[in-house]
């Protein structure tokens, strides 16, 4: 896949964090794009685009007579407009963002199979939103796999987006088979056969232990981050909770920023 980190560079570590009611603390990230800097929005549009449809498939995958425009607007990318699309495309945003983050800013490796598997693009797929691994070349029970929820909130007024991903991530320890056999499933169906060796790896805790962690991210536009909502949250009734790890994610007019990423990936191509 055509993956690229640029876009990271707008992505500004404030040096603040959140103290929430728990105790807890929360790094603060600001992000502060640039959509006149056509060649770094052209480089993200194409890393965005193909979490959702490889560009080498798009003209398999289409109708005959189908542009690639249209088969990605209507049959790949949530709407824009016609509910719950925007919710979805929010949501997928922030995801990607914070897999992003992990993969290069953190150095975890995180697979892209969420969203070129669905069916319907007006819905969620199921399942942790971001699984992310690494592994020890000495020690594999050094070994970790950190799983995070992500909750978006790209439009006006501040919500307690911590404390709802927070609350998703306390089940995330129910559904962590089921999402790693998911993950395992698309990237047979994909035949990236190395990597499922990956996955296998962590899905043996009981003969090869490894450290598992959680996390939950709250990305909000400015008109919708508010310190001291966030700060509400509290993670005492997480069975992880010293295992959690929190950060929160903000920028200007990011849904704005969300719509024209997809119409330039749909473009584009």
């Amino acid at each position: 896949m055509p993956w690229t980190n640029e876009h990271l560079d707008w992505l500004v570590d404030t040096g603040e964090e959140i103290t929430t009611q728990c105790g807890k603390t929360a790094k603060i990230f600001r992000f502060d794009y640039d959509v006149s800097n056509q060649d770094i929005m052209t480089k993200w549009a194409k890393h965005f685009r193909n979490h959702y449809c490889c560009d080498g498939h798009i003209d398999i995958l289409k109708g005959p007579a189908q542009s690639r425009t249209d088969y990605l607007l209507t049959m790949k990318f949530p709407d824009p407009a016609k509910a719950p699309g925007p919710s979805i495309r929010a949501g997928d945003f922030a995801e990607i963002l914070v897999a992003d983050y992990l993969t290069y800013l953190q150095g975890y490796t995180v697979p892209r199979t969420r969203y070129d598997r669905k069916g319907v693009p007006n819905e969620s797929t199921k399942g942790s939103d971001v699984l992310a691994f690494k592994q020890d070349a000495t020690d594999s029970s050094k070994d970790e796999l950190l799983v995070y929820e992500v909750k978006a909130k790209l439009s006006a007024k501040p919500k307690p987006m911590l404390q709802e991903a927070i609350d998703h991530s306390a089940k995330d320890y129910l559904r962590l088979g089921e999402s790693l056999n998911g993950i395992k499933q698309r990237m047979f169906d994909r035949q990236e056969l190395p990597s499922i060796v990956l996955i296998n790896r962590f899905q043996d805790s009981v003969n090869q232990p490894y450290k598992t962690r959680f996390g939950a991210a709250a990305v909000c536009s400015n008109s919708a981050f508010d310190k001291d909502v966030l700060a509400e949250a509290d993670s005492n009734l997480h069975p992880y909770t010293n295992d959690l790890e929190l950060v929160a994610f903000h920028g200007n007019e990011l849904m704005s920023l969300a719509h024209a990423l997809y119409e330039r990936a749909a473009h584009e191509v």
